[in-house]
């Protein structure tokens, strides 16, 4: 494998892996500030960042590479509104893209087509995340303020991590 593919690689799973727990933080936030629909999404999307930081792993692990599983640092955890809440998971996906397509960029100029190949899987997940994000936080901030919108929020997102349940 190639040595820079590879640490881009392994760069790749310390972001997957601190997107995972950045989630599960918020997931917590949100369990204790009683929005369980948000909490319930939020212990989901960590979940989901878990099997992508896996997936990687396996793959560098099977190309014969070498795996380095990073120190993480605290993810924030204390969050002032739901905007905010979602404001961080919009940026993380954001950063969680630029990342990829970093490896993306590499690939082609290393005509790596095998990583190339399988660092599709990871364009097509970030495009639906980040449309996601940016669709939730558009619905916050129409509801602004409004308890009972948030209220409703909550609810109407338990819909949607029921059905996104790994």
């Amino acid at each position: 494998m190639n040595t820079v593919i590879e640490g881009l690689l392994n760069d790749q799973i310390k972001y997957e892996a601190k997107a995972s727990m950045q989630y599960l933080a918020m997931a917590s936030w949100a369990d204790a500030s009683g929005y369980n629909g948000v909490a319930t999404f939020f212990y989901n999307q960590s979940e989901e960042e878990r099997l992508h930081m896996t997936k990687l792993v396996k793959f560098v692990n099977e190309r014969g590479g070498q795996v380095i599983i990073s120190e993480l640092e605290k993810p924030k955890a204390v969050f002032e509104s739901l905007n905010e809440l979602f404001e961080t998971f919009l940026s993380s996906e954001i950063f969680v893209t630029e990342q990829i397509n970093k490896v993306i960029f590499e690939c082609l100029q290393n005509k790596d087509y095998n990583v190339h190949n399988f660092m599709q899987w990871y364009v097509t997940e970030q495009l639906e995340e980040e449309a996601l994000a940016r669709t939730l936080l558009d619905k916050l901030t129409i509801i602004g303020g409004d308890k009972s919108g948030q209220y409703l929020f909550d609810r109407d997102i338990n819909t949607i991590a029921a059905k996104n349940t790994l």
